[in-house]
Parts: structure tokens; sequence; C-alpha cells
């Protein structure tokens, strides 16, 4: 095929620029499309690996945690999500799942380790927040003050505020300081649904220290 001169110019510079960088342009190309597919099979598995999870979640939601009978099953599933497949959302509502059980069965101590599992591992806000919540309570009744404190000042999702507020007024009356419990219960009631019940509880608790 004839070429003219000014296309042969062209070919010309086209030659030298890819005997110059060729080699480069194909390595680049080469590391795009390696890096493509690797997300492609990232995506891929991910995705398998959260089909898996919300098959398992969804047998564990089957399981009654008011019935002793089921309490190993509970255990069992819940680990496998937890060890499996923390990286899915799914794996934190099991913990949690789990952590309701064993409360059930007042075995505190597992309890306890699963509520702290979701709390640094839950990949949804409002699941950590419960978390952190749900574990605070338990520090709470069982009169550790400075952890149930520690938990409540953990960083949460905002709409979470009011049931920390009025938990932290709680503990704070229990060691003794009524000021500081008054200034969490009336946080509590800025922040918590004026139309929902814990606002009437909280309410006469403020009523009670003298608001």
């Amino acid at each position: 095929m004839a070429y003219d001169l000014e296309e042969q110019e062209q070919l010309d510079e086209f030659k030298a620029w890819w005997k110059l960088h060729g080699k480069k342009a194909l390595t680049l190309v080469t590391v795009l499309v390696v890096g493509y597919l690797g997300y492609q099979g990232w995506q891929y598995y991910q995705d398998q690996q959260s089909l898996k999870a919300s098959a398992q979640y969804e047998n564990l939601l089957k399981l009654d945690i008011t019935d002793a009978k089921n309490l190993k099953a509970i255990q069992l599933v819940s680990a496998d999500l937890m060890d499996k497949f923390p990286s899915t959302p799914y794996a934190g509502r099991a913990a949690l799942t789990a952590a309701k059980a064993n409360f059930q069965a007042h075995e505190i101590k597992s309890a306890k380790s699963q509520l702290e599992w979701s709390t640094k591992h839950a990949k949804e806000d409002a699941i950590q927040a419960m978390a952190l919540i749900e574990l605070a309570s338990l520090q709470f009744e069982e009169k550790d003050y400075a952890g149930a404190l520690k938990t409540l000042n953990e960083k949460h999702t905002d709409g979470f505020d009011g049931l920390f507020a009025d938990l932290k007024g709680d503990v704070l009356v229990a060691l003794g300081k009524p000021a500081d419990a008054k200034v969490a219960y009336k946080e509590a009631l800025e922040k918590l649904d004026s139309q929902g019940r814990l606002v009437k509880f909280t309410q006469h608790k403020l009523e009670v220290l003298g608001n």
C-alpha cells in the first residue's frame, strides 16, 4: 500500500515514538488490564461472600433466641459468620444476635465478647451503635461504671445520641454525680424522639433529681 509524503512522515514519527516508548506503553496497558481483571475478580469474590453470608444469616434469624435449645446453634452460626465473613454486614448483625442469646442464657462473658467484636468490626453504623449501648448497659449492670462511661464516649452515629445520653445519666447517678446526670438527661431529652416512650422515663428521672 502506497502512502503519500505526509502519511509517510506520520508513520515514520509513530515508528520512532514506538521504538522509544512502545515497551512502556505495552507495560502500562498490561498493568491496567491486570488491575481491571483483579478488581472484577475481587468484586465477584465479595459478591459471592455476601451471598453466602446472607444465606447463613437468614438461617440464624429463623432461630428463636429466647429458646435455650437454640443457643448452641446460634453460637455456631454466629461464630462462623464472624470468622469467615467479617467483611460483610451480616457478621456484625450475627454478633449482636448471639450476644442477646447469650445474655438470655446468662452467659454474660460471651455476650460481652460478641458485643465488643461488633463494636470494632460491624460494617453498619447502626449495628455498631447498638452494640455499644448494649455493652455499656451490661457494664452498668455489673457496676463497672468507668467502663460504661468509656463505652458511651465512643464515637457513634448521631441517631443514637439520645439513648447514649440517657444511659450516661443513669451511670452518673450511680456514681453520685447528680449535677452531671441532669446535664446528660437534658441532652437526652433534646435528642430523643419526642413521641417515643423513653422520653417520659427520662423526664421523670430528671424531675427526681430536681430539674
